[in-house]
């Protein structure tokens, strides 16, 4: 693979990634002896303090003013994630843990969600994070009309990957059953199998040439009328999509130590809101997709490395992943949310 970074020497690269893993294991700042203590390179510890210099001048490496050490910066950490790291197979024992915790409970899309999400932040200790999908692909499997009262009437929508939504429709007075259930089945003959979107815009064509009694009629002329509304399900609000694990688990970590920047992680998991929009537009990524540190914009606070991978269900899709440390295991964290994602993307497909 070509590098996107040419002004590394093959020397520049292995050092580099030696400092990286002695960062992300130990916490603490590398220094020129303790790299060529831990890492064979073959080289003096001499020439690893050269080239650590030559490193800190391209960006590639910092010096913490309270170490004679050097720590990695987001530019190493990209560099390390796309060109030098391996991702290593998971663990059976891993693979074992989700499979259980994330098919232990109900099948909606949202009780799925939260046990990934909390699964993952405990298998890499990161926060796990999820985002619910849109609804307006979402795909029709049936609907139901149910009396609530004489002059209103409940529209159960069940949705390909278990959700559900009710709807509340207002009539003029009492429908008899035989009516009820005979737009009942109209609608699904009509409707199931196509997404909401696809049901709003095209509702009047799929229902004009339908012949019923006098009852059956008035309640399907409703549903002309007021189908842009009936079937406009609303996503759930952004900030409300958002399914985090426990942001306790970051707490132990040397990036929290300081108050400032624990009241911004405290921050963003309470509002949600910029994070949503950052998780929203991944999306569409392919794979696994990594942002690091500055990458992530003011959605989240400095310092932080988001990992997710697509899932999909029936006609939706959203994200699965981990909010950490840019000093994080790259390697096993990319291979839990990959794995992940496949095992809600098929938790959701039964």
């Amino acid at each position: 693979m070509a590098s996107n970074h040419p002004e590394l020497t093959e020397r520049e690269r292995q050092i580099l990634e030696a400092v990286i893993r002695f960062y992300v294991e130990s916490a603490e700042p590398a220094g020129s002896r303790t790299i060529s203590r831990r890492f064979t390179l073959g080289v003096s510890p001499a020439t690893i303090r050269n080239t650590m210099s030559d490193l800190e001048e391209k960006g590639f490496l910092f010096h913490p003013h309270t170490s004679a050490g050097r720590i990695p910066t987001d530019k190493a950490y990209r560099v390390y994630v796309d060109e030098l790291m391996r991702v290593r197979p998971l663990e059976t024992a891993d693979r074992f843990t989700l499979a259980q915790e994330i098919s232990a409970g109900g099948s909606a899309i949202e009780s799925i969600l939260r046990r990934a999400a909390q699964s993952l932040g405990v298998l890499t200790q990161e926060l796990g994070v999820a985002l619910g999908p849109r609804m307006e692909q979402a795909i029709l499997e049936k609907l139901e009309l149910v009396r609530l009262t004489s002059e209103k009437l409940i529209l159960v929508l069940s949705l390909r990957g278990g959700a559900v939504r009710t709807i509340f429709i207002e009539v003029p007075g009492e429908i008899a059953d035989n009516a009820l259930l005979e737009v009942q089945v109209v609608l699904n003959e009509r409707l199931a199998g196509l997404s909401l979107g696809e049901i709003r815009t095209s509702l009047g064509s799929r229902l004009r040439d339908i012949t019923t009694g006098t009852g059956s009629t008035e309640l399907l002329n409703i549903f002309l009328q007021e189908g842009d509304a009936l079937f406009d399900v609303p996503s759930p609000d952004d900030a409300q999509a958002v399914v985090l694990g426990q942001a306790s688990l970051l707490a132990d970590k040397p990036e929290f130590a300081t108050g400032e920047r624990m009241r911004r992680l405290i921050e963003m998991t309470e509002t949600r809101a910029e994070l949503a929009t950052l998780l929203r537009s991944r999306s569409s990524a392919t794979g696994v997709s990594i942002s690091i540190g500055s990458e992530n914009g003011s959605a989240i606070p400095g310092g932080l490395t988001v990992v997710t991978a697509e899932y999909h269900a029936g006609g939706l899709s959203g994200v699965i992943g981990v909010i950490g440390p840019t000093r994080m295991s790259y390697e096993k964290v990319i291979a839990l949310v990959t794995h992940t994602s496949s095992l809600v993307t098929d938790l959701l497909a039964q």
